[in-house]
Order: C-alpha cells, then sequence, then structure tokens
C-alpha cells in the first residue's frame, strides 16, 4: 500500500514520512489527500482537524523532517519593532510570526514551513533571508490576536497599509503614488477583480501595470532598465508606446515582484528566464501572461505576453479574407488531407488564422494535435504538445509521435528544417491534413523554400494545398474617422486604376479618447491565398522560380497583399498609409 500511494497517488514528501513512520495509517493519509484537494489546505492542518494526529505530535514530525527546531511562542517575549516588518494580512494569509533579526537574516515561526510562497513573499517584503522555526497552529493564531490588531475591511485599511506596513520610506512611497496616478486605473473598481495580492505599494504598481496594459489592449509589456530610469512600454495595434517612466530605485523591486508572481528565481539575474502569471478579471475572465527576463547591461529586462482568449478572434470570416480568398481557403480546409501553410513574419497573425481553422475543424469525430512552441491558447477537444528542445521534444519528434497516435488533423507551429518539412510532407500524403507557418515574404516564395529546404519538387506539388500569406495593418479609429486628401498620382502608384484613383474617398483617424489619440484602433489581416491548382503544380514540377509562379497565381485570380490592402482603402477600413508600410509590388 504504501509504494501505491507513493508511485499511483502522488503522496507529498511529508505524507509519506508520516506513513513510513507510522503515524497515521493508509486509510488516514488517503483520505486527508483527498480532503486537500478541495480545501487547499496543508496536510497537517487537515490531520489535525480530523484528530488523526495531535499538534504536538504534528509539531515534532514536522521538525523532524524540514530539519527546523521547534519554538514555543507562549515562552517567548516579542520585539515589537519587528511585527511591522511582515503587514498583517500577510502574517494571518501564512500564519507567520517575525522573531528576531540578525544581520540580514530574519527568524520567524511558521505552522507549515513547506509553504514556499509564504518563504518568498515575507523575503520579498523584508529584503531578508528567511530562518524557519516550527510552532503549533493554536499557538501562532494566539500570537497573531495577542500582538497583532486587528484591521478593518480592505477598502479602509488601503491608506494606512502604505502608510504603516510595507516599505516604509515615504520617499518610496511617493513615487509609487505618483506612477499609480500616471497610470489611470480605476482602482476601486478593478481591485476586487485583480488576483488577490498583499497590499503593498509596489504590488499595486504592478497590478496596476497589467491592468492598464490590458484596458489598453496592449499585446506586450515592456519593462526596460536604462542608465537614467525604468521604462515600461505597451504595445498596441503592434506599435510600441510609453506608458510610464520610473525611477531606477524601484528597479529592484518591480522586478523581483512579477518574478516572484511568474514562479522565476528572483536571485537569478545572470540568465534568461521564462514563466506564466495567471489573472483573474471578473468572474469568467481569465487572462494568462507569458514572462520572460533577459539580462542587459543595465539589469533584468522583463517582456511579458498578455494572452487573452477572451478577445481572440476565431471565426475565420471575420478576419479580413476577401470574399474569393475566404472561398479558396474554405474548400482547402474541408479536403481530407493535404498541406496548408500560413507565412508572413513575425507578429503577423499566423497563428491566428491556424486557431480560427482548427475551431472550424474543432468536432468531436476529428482527432487534431498540434505542436507549438509556445502552447498560447488552450482549447477543448485539441491536443495540444508544448515543445521543449531542451529534453528532444522537438517539432519533429513531435510530429513522428503524432503519426502514431491515428490523428486525423496536424498542427504544427512552424517548419524550421529538412526533417520537420520531410515528415510534414509525407503525413500531408498519407492520409492527414496538416496546418503549419513559414517564414516567408508571400505565397508563391513559399513553394521555393520547402524545395530550397530540400523537399523534392515532385513532393511538393502532391502535397501542398494551398498557401496563404499575410499581414496584420492597423484599422482606421471609426470614432474619430475623417476624409484625407490623396493625391491621384499616389493611388496610382499604390496600385490604384486610374478610375479608382479619381472616385475613391480616402480616410484617416485624426485621434481622440476611444483611440488614444492615435487615430487607429484594433487591427486587420491583408491575406494573399493561393490554392495550388494544376498549372501552378506543373510550374513546380518544372523547377520554375518564385516570380513565374506568383505571375501564374495572379493570372488565376489570386488576390495579393496589396491588392487585398487596396480593397480594404476602398471599403474605409485602413488607411494607405498603413497599406504602404504593410506591402510592396514587385
Amino acid at each position: 500500500m504504501y509504494l501505491y500511494i507513493m508511485t499511483v497517488v502522488g503522496a507529498s514528501p511529508f505524507g509519506l514520512f508520516l506513513l513510513k513512520n507510522k503515524i497515521i495509517t493508509d486509510a488516514q493519509l488517503l483520505e486527508a489527500m483527498k480532503i486537500q484537494k478541495k480545501e487547499r489546505k496543508s496536510l497537517g492542518h487537515i490531520l489535525l482537524k480530523l484528530g488523526y494526529i495531535t499538534e504536538d505530535k504534528l509539531t515534532k514530525a514536522l521538525s523532524t523532517h524540514h530539519q527546523a527546531p521547534v519554538i514555543h511562542l507562549k515562552d517567548i517575549q516579542l520585539d515589537h519593532s519587528l511585527l511591522k516588518l511582515i503587514p498583517y494580512e500577510v502574517v494571518v494569509k501564512h500564519q507567520v510570526i517575525p522573531l528576531a533579526k540578525n544581520g540580514d537574516a530574519l527568524k520567524v515561526a511558521m505552522a507549515d514551513p513547506s509553504n514556499s510562497i509564504a518563504l518568498e513573499d515575507i523575503k520579498f517584503l523584508t529584503g531578508m533571508n528567511v530562518i524557519v522555526h516550527i510552532a503549533p497552529e493554536t499557538e501562532i493564531l494566539e500570537t497573531i490576536e495577542r500582538n497583532y490588531q486587528k484591521r478593518e475591511t480592505p477598502q479602509v485599511t488601503k491608506a494606512k497599509t502604505q502608510e504603516t506596513d510595507v516599505l516604509e520610506d515615504e520617499a518610496f512611497n511617493k513615487v509609487i503614488d505618483s506612477a499609480l496616478d500616471q497610470l489611470d486605473v480605476d482602482e476601486r473598481k478593478e481591485e476586487e477583480d485583480v488576483i488577490k495580492q498583499i497590499d503593498a505599494p509596489i504590488i499595486r504598481l504592478v497590478n496596476n501595470i497589467f491592468l492598464n496594459a490590458i484596458n489598453s489592449r496592449a499585446s506586450d509589456i515592456h519593462i526596460e532598465p536604462s542608465e537614467v530610469d525604468l521604462s515600461v512600454r505597451y504595445r498596441v495595434d503592434g506599435i510600441l508606446t510609453t506608458a510610464i517612466k520610473l525611477p531606477l530605485k524601484i528597479k529592484n523591486a518591480l522586478i523581483s515582484r512579477v518574478k516572484i508572481m511568474a514562479h522565476l528565481d528572483i536571485s537569478e539575474r545572470r540568465l534568461p528566464q521564462d514563466g506564466r502569471i495567471k489573472l483573474k478579471i471578473g468572474e469568467k475572465r481569465k487572462i494568462d501572461l507569458r514572462v520572460s527576463t533577459l539580462p542587459t547591461i543595465f539589469g533584468e529586462k522583463i517582456v511579458i505576453r498578455i494572452l487573452d482568449k477572451s478577445s481572440l478572434q476565431l471565426d475565420l470570416t471575420k478576419l479580413g479574407l476577401e470574399e474569393k480568398s475566404l472561398k479558396d481557403f474554405l474548400t482547402a480546409i474541408q479536403r481530407p488531407y493535404g498541406m496548408i501553410l500560413v507565412t508572413g513574419p513575425t507578429g503577423s497573425g499566423k497563428t491566428t488564422t491556424l486557431y480560427s481553422i482548427l475551431s472550424r475543424l474543432n468536432k468531436p469525430e476529428v482527432n487534431i494535435m498540434t505542436a507549438e512552441d509556445p502552447v498560447e491558447y488552450n482549447f477543448v477537444g485539441i491536443n495540444q504538445v508544448q515543445i521543449k528542445e531542451e529534453i528532444g521534444l522537438t517539432f519533429a519528434s513531435a510530429l513522428r509521435a503524432f503519426l502514431r497516435q491515428d490523428p486525423d488533423i496536424i498542427m504544427v507551429g512552424e517548419i524550421r528544417d529538412f526533417e520537420t518539412a520531410e515528415i510534414a510532407t509525407k503525413a500531408a500524403l498519407t492520409g492527414h491534413l496538416v496546418l503549419s507557418t513559414l517564414h516567408t515574404n508571400d505565397a508563391p516564395t513559399t513553394i521555393t523554400r520547402l524545395v530550397n529546404m530540400g523537399i523534392e519538387p515532385f513532393l511538393v506539388a502532391s502535397s501542398v494545398i494551398l498557401v496563404a500569406a499575410q499581414r496584420l495593418v492597423r484599422k482606421i479609429c471609426s470614432y474619430c474617422k475623417v476624409e484625407q486628401q490623396v493625391p491621384e498620382n499616389t493611388l496610382i502608384n499604390i496600385g490604384f486604376t486610374p478610375e479608382d484613383a479619381k472616385k475613391i474617398t480616402c480616410y484617416i483617424g485624426k485621434g481622440c479618447q476611444y483611440c488614444n489619440n492615435t487615430g487607429y484602433k484594433g487591427r486587420i489581416a491583408l491575406y494573399e491565398v493561393m490554392p495550388m491548382k494544376e498549372e501552378i503544380k506543373e510550374l513546380v514540377l518544372q523547377g520554375t522560380n518564385a516570380l513565374e509562379i506568383k505571375k501564374e497565381a495572379i493570372r488565376l485570380g489570386m488576390i495579393t497583399l496589396r491588392q487585398s490592402g487596396i480593397e480594404k482603402i476602398k471599403q474605409g477600413i485602413v488607411s494607405y498609409e498603413e497599406v504602404l508600410k504593410a506591402t510592396f509590388e514587385d
């Protein structure tokens, strides 16, 4: 039974310690673990509550297992100056009592020494190393009651906490308050919605940086140290803008806070690290933050990707495809096998297009498998695999494994090398619908890229059924859209016919409160969709270059990226400057 609990049930090391030393029985441990999954309390607390262990035995067992000394708080006279080191909310939440300070070390009493989150929070708040002593839970609760004055509700306490509990450097707190004012977030409205954190100034600042970014529809947050200040920038609609500049004195505290939230090592500042933060906004809205740290000459830079599934557009008909391009796409994805490739530079929306296709194809009778690096969004009914090259789980090895899992549809995040391309091509030829991406400038170039990778032209012609290139452009803000006078010659140079250039009305956004005075709000994709018709397959077999393939595709009706942009200018969706920036014509 011990082996079963250890290997199958997955008991904690402390639970196994209690079992091995016959302090509790197998049945008692299993019952406590079942309750633990529901209540999220420590194992010792639950065993104590069930009456399966006495508090004295529990304390001694914790001491032996964690090799930490036992201390009885009834015998200790607390230094009240130390009580201000850890806020009341943290003391209650983690059941911890500060006992003594020795240099840069703080001795504390805890009921649960395995609570690593508590240790990280205390280390962050005090800036000191933590030495743990174990005390019975009842003594800790009595000590809190005796030595800490009970606080009012969190709403009333907010100002007091800033003044008395954490980081008592008044100048430091003024810096934080000034920063919070600049962020323009209504805390009273939002504070209950954000993941519950300790009410310290630096933590409020980090939370509000996140909230402000989410409210601004940002896709990324950049926290960048320089020689003179700490800059926070948001990427909104593909453009980076400075949200706030902070003094260098709060750099370490702010970066440490983000790293703690992402479960990263705050002491490691020499190597890059990656982590995730989960936020909950309201009752249903959940947001993932993907955190990446990078050491620079002025300190660590942090980039946070905001993954908000609620704002993800998964309707293929609303991504920006022209009528003919959409029809070609819908025809291709209904094919039982073959390869569909979506191309474009980083940040052009390729993943969203692939997710939209998968969302449309996702049915109970279909087995869909994806290999992604990283997995950005989770979808019910789709088997998603996170690539981990450091342990040998590459796109190629994942793809090989997929073929033994009876798949109907396979999505490979990116074709990077010959091996992946070869397996994907063979999968497409053996009865599977394969979706993937490549980094090429347009649809025709994708064909020659595969051939240059080493895939035989006859395999490319047989396996690929459609190639789509795309770019993202900013949409004109509908609240401040006004007519724009553009010279006819300019429009003709872009690609308009002389007739269209005379009668077309161009628009631009003049800037307003809804678009943060940028004139743009939201983005839409320009698409170049090339179905592999027989004429194009023949050119591929002949080894024709990309330019000739493009000419033939246009003759057969392909809408180029520039033409897709021109259509959206005609519709008044985008400005001609945006189309010029995103596309070019040979």
